[in-house]
This record gives structure tokens, C-alpha cells and sequence, in this order.
């Protein structure tokens, strides 16, 4: 192999995050790559919110069918966008080292989420959002803002909204800024699963480069977002669910960004979950402690967990009624 073709979405954040991926691979390795740029159908339908155009992998299918089919080599995903099932023959080569995985409200005005004025406009996509903040804020009005970081921002700057929610890792990949930048942090305002981490998918048979990833991949990052991941799959939702979760190594040790030093399969990984409906009403919270090599099995033990204590009848008001 001469050269690697990387598939990616073609928004800014996409291609930092590809060119990113195909730098490290190329200074470890001089292997030269190449990116070959997919529009999905997340991309294409922009005057909806993400909660009513349906399907999961919204960001990422089409990108799945180029490694299927042979254009691309390897693809590299937002880890909140990737479905926890993956289409047969495919798999995760490596989750690098995680982004800070928490939230920002951006604001031209208002230097935090207390400022801001009653009934302020408040733009987001994700009814994950919309759910915590109307939990802390039940006076607010929120707004569906869909687009690139570049659009979304625009409007927040023209002044359409009084603030917006982004993601602190794309902010800070695109070294982007607002006047005024407040962090929406665990553990009072949870992320989405995976928030904040990049996967790599490629062919399971390829052997090659599943050799060649192998060390882009962070242990405690891995373990902490298969246990998101895996809170989410059973509770039978996507990225656009009002459901969120957070995890770290646990016993006050440092975020799941961290170094690694001292990680090993008995690690203990605590994760914090919830479910909400879109109100912000009802907001089902638990934790709970496990080992990083049992991490999808925590995940599962949550989320049973969370339904049991009233989670379940959340999730079925929501599809009974189409809010999601």
C-alpha cells in the first residue's frame, strides 16, 4: 500500500478531523494520504431538525458504503454520530484520545446561561440539549438551528438567537470563538455518547491497517465511550433522543482525555446516564461504577436501570406521541 483514502463528510469539522487522523498516520508511518469527500443525508437535509428526518447513521451511512465497496481505505467519524451496530464486515480500528466531550453556550450578549434574559432564543439541534436546558431553565425558548459551524455562527453573530450550544471539541478544533463562551459541564449538564471522541472504521478483514491504527488508540477513551455507547444502544436510542451519558475513570481520576498512565483493564470507569423528555420535565438521572473490560456491560446494567426507575415510560411517551 502506497497511499490511504480517507472518507469523510466535507463540513469544516469533518475535514480537521480527517486531515488530523491522516497527519498522525502519515508521521508515524509516511504513508501519504488522500480524502475522498461524501455528502450524507444528515448533510443534504438541512430544513429539518435532525429528530424528525428518521434512520440512524444520518451522518455516516454513505460514508460506510464507500469502505464497503472499496473507494476508501478508512473513514473517520464523530464517535456520536456511529451507530452502535455496524453494517457487517466493518469495525472500529481506533478511538484516539478524547476531546473535551462537554458543551458551550455561545452568546453575543450574555456571559452565561443565568444571564440570559426570560424567554430568551436559544438555537440547537439536539433535543439532548433542549431537554437539560429547559430542566435548568424552563422559561427559555428553544429554537431548532441546523447547518455547519460556520452558518449556526452566523446566525448567533446577526443575532437570530441570544444563544446557541455547541460542542466544546469542535470549537476548540476549529480554534473558533464568541464574545461571550459559557461551558455546559458534567456533571450538571451531560453529554452525548461519544461526544468529543473520533472513530475509525474500516474493513474488519483488513488486517493491514488495523495493525497500522492500533496505536491511535486510547484505552481509557475506548473504554469510556463503549460504555456510552452502550448505555444508548440499550435504551434503543440515537443521537438525536433526548438521552445522554458521561464517563471517566473513576476514583476522582482525571476525564477520559487523560494520558492513559496507569489504565488497564481493571480500571474502574463510572458512568452517569440519563433520559428526559423534551420539556425537561421529567429527567431520569443514575450512576454507576464498573471495570474498563466490562465497560458495554455497564452501559446495559445503567440503562436497565434508568427504565426500571421510570426511564422506559419517558422513552415510549416519546415515540407514542412522535416527539421523536
Amino acid at each position: 500500500m502506497t497511499s490511504l483514502t480517507i472518507a469523510t463528510r466535507g463540513s469544516m469539522l469533518a475535514l480537521w478531523q480527517a486531515e488530523h487522523i491522516g497527519s498522525r498516520i502519515r508521521e508515524r508511518t509516511g504513508l501519504e494520504y488522500r480524502l475522498l469527500v461524501l455528502k450524507t443525508k444528515g448533510d443534504i437535509i438541512l430544513d429539518v431538525p435532525l429528530s424528525k428526518v428518521g434512520g440512524k447513521g444520518l451522518f455516516v451511512k454513505e460514508i460506510e458504503e464507500a469502505l464497503l465497496d472499496g473507494r476508501a481505505d478508512i473513514a473517520v467519524h464523530s464517535m456520536k454520530d456511529v451507530p452502535m451496530k455496524l453494517p457487517e464486515g466493518l469495525t472500529l480500528g481506533a478511538v484516539p484520545r478524547r476531546e473535551d466531550p462537554a458543551d458551550l453556550l455561545l452568546s453575543a450578549r450574555f456571559p452565561d446561561l443565568d444571564s440570559l434574559p426570560r424567554a430568551a432564543k436559544v438555537g440547537t439541534s439536539s433535543l439532548r440539549r433542549q431537554a437539560q436546558l429547559l430542566a435548568l431553565r424552563p422559561d427559555l425558548t428553544v429554537l431548532s438551528l441546523r447547518g455547519n459551524v460556520n452558518t449556526r455562527m452566523r446566525k448567533l453573530l446577526d443575532g437570530e438567537f441570544d444563544a446557541i450550544v455547541m460542542a466544546t471539541a469542535g470549537m476548540k478544533r476549529l480554534e473558533l470563538t464568541a464574545p461571550h463562551m459559557f461551558p455546559l459541564s458534567p456533571p450538571d449538564f451531560l453529554p452525548a455518547s461519544g461526544q468529543g471522541a473520533l472513530g475509525i472504521e474500516l474493513m474488519a478483514e483488513r488486517e493491514d491497517l488495523l495493525e497500522l491504527l492500533r496505536p491511535l488508540n486510547h484505552g481509557p477513551t475506548q473504554a469510556c465511550v463503549s460504555a456510552e455507547r452502550a448505555f444508548l444502544a440499550a435504551l434503543e436510542g440515537g443521537c438525536q433522543t433526548p438521552i445522554a451519558a458521561y464517563a471517566r475513570l473513576d476514583e476522582d481520576s482525571p476525564p477520559c482525555a487523560s494520558s492513559g498512565q496507569d489504565f488497564s483493564a481493571d480500571s474502574l470507569i463510572r458512568l452517569e446516564g440519563l433520559v428526559a423528555d423534551v420539556s425537561g420535565t421529567r429527567v431520569i438521572r443514575k450512576s454507576m461504577s464498573g471495570k474498563a473490560s466490562e465497560a458495554e456491560r455497564l452501559g446495559r446494567d445503567l440503562a436497565l436501570h434508568i427504565k426500571d426507575s421510570g426511564g422506559a415510560a419517558i422513552l415510549a411517551e416519546l415515540y407514542e406521541t412522535g416527539s421523536i
